[in-house]
Formats: C-alpha cells, structure tokens, sequence
C-alpha cells in the first residue's frame, strides 16, 4: 500500500483526501496553515455528512474516514514518509516548476511525484527535475469524492511504473483512471468539454438558439445518453455509415473558432463570472445557485451509487 500525501487543502486538495480516507488508505493532508487546514477540515466534515445522509457511509464511518486523514502545515514533514505524492497547489506553470524542483530533492528517488493539474504540461511541470521519470500528471474531477474519472497523464520522461503506479493506487481509491498516452493541452476530457463549449457559443452568436434552450438541448438529449455511451460506442450503436455521412457534411460547418466568442468575453471583460459572483450567462440568485448546487450534487451521489452497485455485480 502506498504511503500517500496530498499537497494542498483547497477545495481539490481536501476532497482528494477525502477519496484515499474514504477507500481506507491513510493520508497526510498539508496546508499553508492552520487556518487553512482548519477550513478544509470543515470541509471534509460537511462532505462526509452528506455522504452520511445519502446513505453511502454509517454514522460511525464519519469518524473513522476523518481520522485517517492527517494535517500538516509543513511540506518536508508532510512527504517525509510518503511514497506517493498528489500535489494540488495553484495552477501556476512557474510556481509548480519551482515546487517539484524542490519536492524532487525532498523526496527519495523512488517516490512518484503527481501533479493535479487540470491542464499544465506535465512535461513542462517536470522541467528542472533530476529525476523526471516519477512526475506524472493524475487530473481528478471536481468534486474530486464524486467525480470517478482521473486522467493519468504521461510527460515525456515519465516512465512505465510511474504510470503503472498511479493507475494502482487510483483504482484503490475506486476511481476509474484512464492513461493518457501523449502530453497535450487540455488532456482528453477538456478537449472534449471545451470542443461542446465552443460549438455552443457559436450556436449562440449566430441567433440559433438561447443559452437556456442550448443547455436544454444538451441535458434533454446527448446528456441523457452520455453517463451510458460515450462518442465511439454511440456512434457504433446509430450506425458509422450515419455518423461518416453527417460528419462529412457537417464537420466543415462546425466552428473553428481560436479564442472565446463576443457574448463570453462580454462577460468576462464586465466582471460577469458566473455562479461565483452572481451574474454570467444565467443571473444567479441565491436561490437558483442552492438549488443547481444541490440538485447536481445530488445527482453525481446518484450516479455514484450507481456505480459501486454495478462494481460489486
């Protein structure tokens, strides 16, 4: 069993060791200080009284998974015993260079070095490493206790074990991890995400649709079909001969767009940010951002559940 640390108690952090508390594997949680760690606590706590409410952990469990997951405010005291290191820090390319430079003396030569970001290069990340081979990149969704999929990405002098290594440990943690083979912008999953994204503020600009009937048209219909089959298996399921003939007519009508549309860089450029502050595509309410939080929590606990029936099968 691998020793493990997470570096990092923001949101991505604290929720990662939550994952490895949760699958029974004992974690050192760092944080800058103990405000710091005091917040993601609460945080760990709330997660896990709704994972008690939904049914997936007795009363009981709430304290046990807690009590696996240790704090510390210091980096060398954190990694002196890991073996396995999950850094979930700010998505800085420089700030991250500089930690693994340093992470890569603190620890043994032998200890992988992963990285959570949602889309720096782990190549780039690993630059001023001695020993580059054991820096990987292991992409947990948010929220990272409910979301199953990590991307565990290859730098170009990442070596077998290390990949083999974080598939190990991620399926302990009963995610379902999957390889990404080359070191690309944005991986497998945002490239995806931001290839619909597009599509959808094209439809927009040009007066198609609205923002509601967009979203509408991707929950009420591919959304529907996505927790089952993803691109390949749905376009083996309708028929390549259908899929090849649309895609001939209606790839080269598809946007090519290079950078955000007028109405998201509207918002962005107005301070319109979304959820966050009030005020982006939707005007969010108090109301409508506890409803949305909620009702999508409760889904992904849904599916979640789901899941560890069809596993235990």
């Amino acid at each position: 069993m691998e020793k493990l640390t997470v570096l990092g108690a923001g949101l991505m952090g604290h929720s990662i060791a939550l994952t490895a508390a949760w699958a029974k594997i004992e974690v050192v949680l760092q944080g800058i200080d103990q405000e710091d760690l005091d917040r993601a606590d609460k945080g760990i706590l709330s997660k896990l009284s709704i994972l008690h409410a939904n049914g997936l952990i007795t009363q009981e469990d709430v304290g046990i998974i807690r009590d696996r997951i240790h704090f510390s405010v210091s980096v060398e005291s954190a990694v002196e015993h890991a073996t396995f290191v999950i850094e979930a820090i700010p998505e800085n390319l420089q700030l991250k260079q500089d930690y693994y430079k340093n992470l890569d003396r603190l620890c043994g030569k032998d200890v992988v070095l992963a990285s959570n970001t949602s889309g720096l290069s782990p190549t780039a990340i690993a630059r001023d490493m001695d020993h580059p081979n054991r820096m990987v990149v292991t992409h947990f969704w948010n929220p990272a206790h409910l979301m199953p999929l990590v991307e565990v990405v290859r730098g170009e002098r990442t070596d077998d074990g290390t990949i083999a290594r974080s598939m190990e440990l991620l399926r302990q943690m009963n995610k379902k991890p999957i390889e990404v083979k080359k070191d690309i912008p944005g991986f497998v999953g945002n490239r995806l995400q931001y290839a619909l994204f597009r599509e959808a503020q094209h439809i927009l600009e040009e007066g198609v649709a609205t923002e509601e009937d967009i979203d509408q048209a991707v929950v009420y219909s591919i959304g529907r079909r996505l927790p089952i089959t993803g691109p390949f298996m749905t376009a083996d399921m309708g028929g390549l001969e259908v899929f090849d003939s649309i895609s001939n007519y209606l790839f080269e009508d598809l946007s090519k767009e290079e950078k955000s549309l007028r109405t998201m860089r509207k918002h962005v450029d107005n301070g319109h940010y979304g959820q966050k502050n009030g005020q982006g595509f939707y005007k969010w309410t108090p109301e409508l951002s506890e409803r949305m939080s909620q009702l999508r929590e409760k889904e992904l606990i849904r599916y979640l559940i789901e899941d560890r029936k069809s596993d235990s099968d």
